[in-house]
Parts: C-alpha cells; sequence; structure tokens
C-alpha cells in the first residue's frame, strides 16, 4: 500500500477527546499514514486542553472563534479556510466526527474539492431536526457525502441502511470516546478538585450546555438540583460549568452560594475522568457522557427529551427524564433512595465497545485503500 495522506478535522473539546485515540492510532504506521491535524478552534481554551492531555499539536490551526460567534460565522469562516488546505494538502482522506458545525463544513469542504470522507460516530438519530440543534442536521448532512461510516453500535448501522446506505461502507467499531477514557485513567497527577471529593457524600455530577436547553429548561433543572441538595445533607454536587456566558449566568444564579454546590472552570479531559470515576451519579445533556459514565459503571439521567443514544437506554445505562423541575428532581430522588433501581442501572452493561474502536477504524481503513474501494466486514460488526 501506497503511503496515503489522512487529514484529520475538528474544533471542539468533545470532537477532540474522540478524534485523539485515533489519531494516535494512524500515527503507529507512519509508513503507511501521512496524518495532518487541522483544528479550527471552534472552542478555543477547551480544545486545547485537550490537545495538551493527549500531546497533540496540529499542523494546521484556523483559529476562528470570536465573541458571541453564530453558527453562520464558523460555517463561512471554515469553509473557506479548510478550501485552501485542502487544495495545498490534497488529501487521500477527510477523517470528520460526529455532529458539530466544525464536522458539518469540513465534510462540505472536503466535497467540494472532490475528496472521500470517513465519518466517524456516523449513524446517530433523533430524527428532530431541531433537537438537538444544530448537531442533528449536522450529522444527516455528514452521512449523506460520507464514502465511509464508522459507527459505534448496530443500532447505529441500522439507521443508516434504513437510509440507503450501502452495508459495505459502514463498520461497527465501538465509540473512541471509552478509548479515550482507558487512556486518560492510565495518567498519573490529581487535581486538586479531586481532593474535596467527600468520600461519605453521594456526589452527583452535573453538566448542562446544549443549545435547545438555554433559558428555562436549564433553570427548572437547577432549581431541582438544589433542592435535592437542600433536602438531603449527604449529596453534594460538582458542575464544571461550560463557558458559554448563558450558561455561566444560569448557573450561578440558581446553583451559586452554596456550601455543597461546587461550580468550577471546565476541567482537563483526564482530569473530569478522574473525577468521573468517583462519582455517585450523572446528570447531563451531554451526548458523549452517554457514553463515557457507563464505562465507569455510573447511572446517567439525560436532561433531554430523547436521545440519539438509545442503546444506552435499551441497556438500561441511561434514562431520559426531560427538563421539567418536578421530574428531574424525582428521578434524582429515586436514584438517592432505591438501591436496587441505582444498582440495576450502574451495572447494566456498556453498550458502546470495548475500548478498540480506534484500532478497528485504522484496520478498515487500511483495507479499504489496499483493495482500492472494495470494502470488507470489519469483526467489531456486532452488538456492544
Amino acid at each position: 500500500m501506497e503511503l496515503k495522506k489522512i487529514a484529520i478535522v475538528f474544533g471542539t473539546r468533545p470532537e477532540a477527546i474522540k478524534m485523539a485515540p485515533l489519531i494516535k492510532e494512524l500515527k503507529k504506521t507512519p509508513e503507511l499514514y501521512d496524518v495532518k491535524i487541522i483544528v479550527t478552534a471552534q472552542h478555543r481554551e477547551m480544545l486545547d486542553q485537550v490537545l495538551k492531555v493527549f500531546k497533540i499539536t496540529p499542523d494546521y490551526d484556523l483559529n476562528i472563534m470570536r465573541s458571541e460567534q453564530t453558527l453562520s460565522d464558523i460555517t463561512a469562516m471554515v469553509l473557506k479556510k479548510l478550501e485552501c488546505i485542502f487544495i495545498k494538502e490534497s488529501p487521500d482522506m477527510v477523517l470528520v466526527h460526529g455532529d458539530t458545525t466544525t464536522s458539518f463544513t469540513a465534510a462540505l469542504a472536503a466535497y467540494y474539492q472532490q475528496i472521500p470522507i470517513g465519518h466517524v460516530e456516523a449513524g446517530l438519530r433523533t430524527n428532530d431536526k431541531y433537537f438537538p440543534f444544530p448537531e442533528e442536521v449536522n450529522r444527516q448532512f455528514i452521512d449523506t457525502i460520507a464514502d465511509l461510516y464508522f459507527v459505534p453500535t448496530k443500532t447505529t448501522k441500522v439507521n443508516l441502511l434504513k437510509e440507503n446506505k450501502p452495508e459495505e461502507k459502514i463498520f461497527v467499531t465501538g465509540n473512541t470516546a471509552i478509548d479515550a477514557i482507558h487512556y486518560t485513567l492510565q495518567q498519573t497527577g490529581q487535581h486538586s478538585i479531586q481532593k474535596i471529593l467527600d468520600p461519605s457524600q453521594k456526589w452527583i455530577l452535573l453538566t448542562m450546555h446544549g443549545r435547545e436547553n438555554y433559558g428555562q429548561p436549564m433553570k427548572e433543572v437547577f432549581e431541582a438540583v438544589r433542592k435535592v441538595v437542600e433536602t438531603y445533607k449527604s449529596v453534594s454536587v460538582i458542575m464544571p460549568v461550560h463557558l458559554s456566558p448563558s450558561v455561566q449566568k444560569a448557573a450561578e444564579s440558581s446553583l451559586g452560594n452554596h456550601d455543597r454546590i461546587h461550580l468550577i472552570p471546565p476541567l482537563k479531559v483526564d482530569d473530569f475522568h478522574k473525577v468521573l470515576k468517583k462519582v455517585y451519579l450523572v446528570l447531563t445533556d451531554s451526548g458523549g457522557l452517554q457514553e463515557e459514565a457507563p464505562a465507569l459503571n455510573l447511572p446517567v439521567l439525560v436532561l433531554r427529551n430523547n436521545t440519539e443514544r438509545p442503546e444506552g437506554q435499551k441497556a438500561g445505562t441511561l434514562k431520559v427524564i426531560g427538563t421539567k423541575k418536578e421530574r428531574v428532581y424525582k428521578e434524582i430522588i429515586e436514584l438517592l433512595e432505591d438501591e436496587v433501581q441505582y444498582k440495576k442501572m450502574s451495572l447494566a452493561p456498556n453498550p458502546y465497545g470495548d475500548g478498540f474502536a480506534s484500532v478497528y477504524i485504522v484496520k478498515a481503513l487500511t483495507e479499504y485503500f489496499k483493495k482500492e474501494g472494495k470494502f470488507f466486514k470489519e469483526q467489531g460488526d456486532s452488538e456492544r
């Protein structure tokens, strides 16, 4: 096989976490792959934290982040800048991840240059174009023009088959998020925040930043969480607060000034995973945490009205509870008081893979290039 140039494009913290293990795996075979790393810095500070943890140095940094940037700003800037890079580098394939505006625009830029596209974490669906917004449309668009699909589970493969995507182009690999956890938990060192995690307390990890939850939904969730803490003296909360001004303002207003509610800056990914390992319960509207927490046997209450990760629901690792104050309060209380229900969720099997997704993806890429487009069935093609 001739040396192939692979351009990997990402711009946010979640993308970086999930693409980092794949970058490391591709770089193990420099005789096969010339890897070009392109970051848009859609999220600047949080992206840089991940790059440092995984010791990744970008070849190109578009540095697009601006104050109060809109989705149109991101799309326009990334599209034009990537055009120049793709023309210069002429990669054999562009790899994008998931559903961000960076990924959507990078796929579009690659399509305009007629460069093959590989979509990591393909096939997730809510089939509601405004939920999550804009992620649902982003990922559907990428899957429309992708050439290879690396899906986390058999369910996501079925989603693509229903859309008439060619089966020979779909590879079930598990999710690279699990690969990332295996890497970060091996790192030494301890963040100061870990020292406050009193083991006598039941710690709730809270994250919430989805655009669709800005305003009243976020306010109701935060009020429910505060009510739980005020009712149960044995419960504490830790919330790494997203850098969005809307999230910071809402969190401070509803959750501030309480000695058992800790509002902290976003953590480095390795510190976050180590904190995650110590908590009792996860409350989140994040997609990634729905995959990460089950790997550490943690129940997840999803602060959404639906999820594109139904495998977690089916396995019993997560429960979608919405954002209404009364419902959120009730569901938290149930897991605090009902040990049987808690154990049922915490001991449910992790449906998102075995921690070798990156290995399976690289193997699929290698066979693809060796066979010049004649695809093979990846051994990971089974329910995970």
